[in-house]
């Protein structure tokens, strides 16, 4: 059971987390500082023998005492206060295993850094391996230029080693490149170690200097992670080094190991800046659940229009207009880099409403390879009567033929070349094209909002499922779900798109055949949350910001998940999720 680390926050694979010592740490962090507050041992060049599962271990550097006062004097020969230490395991990254302990050394880290590939296989295999809630440690590889990207792979612990080695040989670091002292007219830096003239800084200073960029990284690594922010920093760090670029693109390529790790929802903008947002978990996770999930279920036309920098799309000025020509006689899909294609009634659920991305009016091949592809994903799994293409030329043209070509469909343009959505014979021609279409009402729209957030939410056909035969009450976006009796099962949450159950929603949703999201728990009525080891079970698809049932022998609840699923299982502390409603059986 991990008794001195706890994770807090989650962004990814990245944590902020505490380390429980006399003055407690918050993680990523230097691991020198904790040893200096813990009581350090110098340990040498002491070696680990391969294989050792004992969990009072000793590092190549300096290590945790690891285990009680009695232990460390019987090992070491020293005397130490009457008190615990965290314990911590060195393992290989090639034959790990769970050894019980509060932290995990990795020790071929050497071997792998500066290798994008080896990089990300052994943190995975690491972080796969060893619970949830223990900490992760390289030791000697640390720099300003690399420790965001470490930290965003999934490791919690670093040292100062290699920051002060290449300070005392002269090495100038900042977070994005490496100088030669004597290469520096001027020390781009103001920290402490910098405040002295250029000519009376020496190679100790240089190491000084060396280890506050490292901290004051952190700190940037640390505020990042508690904003939900740190994949758009690493995307621009990455860029400082081309095996760190390949490490980023690697662990993309790791589906399994970010996506449960990453939120199904968060406060935090994601700004699209680079090509390799096309490739960010919530991107990937929003078009496959748009072209796997999500069901048209209007009888109109289909109206493709271009997005809009006003999130969501329904309350920009050219949204409004396209509306105003529509007159709810087509169903509007919006098409956009990096989201790919947005049905109407997704227009606020996470991340279709919280991303902003660089508009220079030219799309990259990249861009126009991935929203054609995900469009026809849509076409092919959602018949439409006809389908009407209001888009201008610059890419969106492109992406539209393509998939026209593709499936062999025929489909009405209605901007002329050369022209602006927005323009007078633009719109004209757009709603001379749904001339004869009859309108659907406010009431089907609201119906089919909810039904297609249930099914994005919770899974293919879960809309019908769960909502068959509803009533709508409240204006668009905040919608209220009742039944027939006028039982309210459900409200919609506009700032992510989600819904939000009440108990007798809760109790609808076990009946129905939708897939279920349940927490299983002990013998108590948790007030407000739900803490890690009160949990008995918990399915494996979970994630962090999922509506989840809670269920116990003495209590039924309902709530959203604050761990993954399996780190509701595994964890020893931290809230697992939070309790709206709950009855006592």
């Amino acid at each position: 059971m991990t008794e001195y680390f706890e994770v807090h926050e989650r962004d990814g694979a990245a944590r902020v987390g505490e380390l429980r010592l006399e003055s407690p740490v918050t993680t990523p962090a230097l691991v020198d500082d904790i040893l200096a507050d813990a009581g350090s041992l110098w340990a040498g060049n002491r070696e680990v023998p391969a294989g050792d599962d004992s969990q009072l271990t000793v590092l190549p550097h300096r290590a945790f005492p690891g285990g009680t006062a009695a232990e460390v004097q019987e090992s070491f020969g020293v005397d130490y206060p009457d008190v615990d230490y965290p314990s911590v395991a060195v393992v290989s990254s090639e034959s790990v295993d769970d050894q019980g302990t509060d932290a995990y050394a990795v020790s071929d880290v050497q071997s792998i850094t500066g290798h994008g590939a080896a990089l990300v296989e052994a943190i995975v295999n690491v972080r796969e391996t060893v619970p949830t809630d223990t900490a992760v440690y390289f030791s000697g590889v640390a720099t300003p230029r690399n420790v965001a990207v470490l930290a965003y792979a999934g490791v919690d612990l670093f040292d100062e080693t290699a920051a002060v080695v290449k300070g005392t040989e002269g090495r100038y670091l900042t977070t994005d490149e490496a100088y030669f002292l004597e290469d520096l007219e001027e020390l781009p830096c103001s920290c402490r170690a910098c405040e002295k003239p250029r000519e009376e800084f020496t190679r100790e200073d240089c190491a000084e200097h060396n280890r506050n960029a490292l901290e004051a990284e952190l700190g940037i690594v640390r505020r990042r992670i508690r904003d939900g922010r740190l994949r758009d920093y690493v995307e621009g760090q990455a860029r400082q080094d081309q095996w760190l670029t390949a490490a980023m693109r690697e662990l993309d390529a790791q589906w399994g190991y970010l996506e449960e790790r990453t939120p199904i929802l968060r406060d935090a903008q994601i700004d699209a800046a680079t090509e390799d947002t096309l490739r960010r978990v919530e991107i990937q996770r929003f078009a496959d659940r748009v072209t796997t999930r999500y069901r048209n279920r209007f009888k109109n036309p289909l109206v493709l229009v271009p997005c809009s920098a006003t999130k969501p799309y329904s309350e920009s000025q050219s949204h409004r207009q396209f509306h105003d020509a529509i007159q709810w006689r087509a169903h509007t899909v919006s098409m956009t880099s990096p989201i790919g294609v947005v049905p109407q009634e997704l227009e606020t659920t996470y991340p279709a409403q919280h991303y902003d991305t660089v508009v220079t009016g030219r799309w990259s091949e990249d861009e126009k390879e991935f929203v054609a592809a995900v469009l026809r994903r849509y076409l092919e799994r959602n018949d439409y009567p006809h389908i009407v293409a209001h888009v201008p030329d610059e890419g969106y043209r492109d992406i539209v033929g393509r998939v026209e070509d593709a499936l062999d469909l025929e489909i009405t343009y209605t901007v002329p070349e050369g022209g602006h959505p927005t323009d007078e014979e633009s719109l004209a021609k757009l709603s001379d094209a749904l001339s004869g279409e009859l309108k659907y009402s406010k009431r089907e729209r609201e119906h089919n909002t909810v039904r297609a957030i249930a099914d994005y939410v919770l899974g293919d056909g879960a809309g019908d499922d769960l909502f068959p035969d509803i009533q709508t009450t409240s204006r668009y976006p905040k919608i209220q779900v009742r039944d027939q009796a006028d039982t309210q099962l459900a409200t919609m949450v506009p700032n992510y798109g989600t819904l939000s159950f009440t108990l007798e929603g809760a109790k609808r949703w076990l009946e129905s055949d939708a897939p279920t999201k349940r927490v299983e728990i002990d013998g108590f009525v948790p007030h407000g949350s739900v803490l890690a080891p009160g949990v008995v079970d918990a399915d494996e698809d979970i994630r962090v910001g999922d509506e989840v049932v809670v269920e116990g022998p003495k209590a039924f609840g309902v709530g959203r998940a604050e761990m993954f699923g399996r780190e509701m299982v595994e964890g020893t502390r931290g809230i697992a999720c939070e309790i709206r409603h709950v009855e006592e059986k």
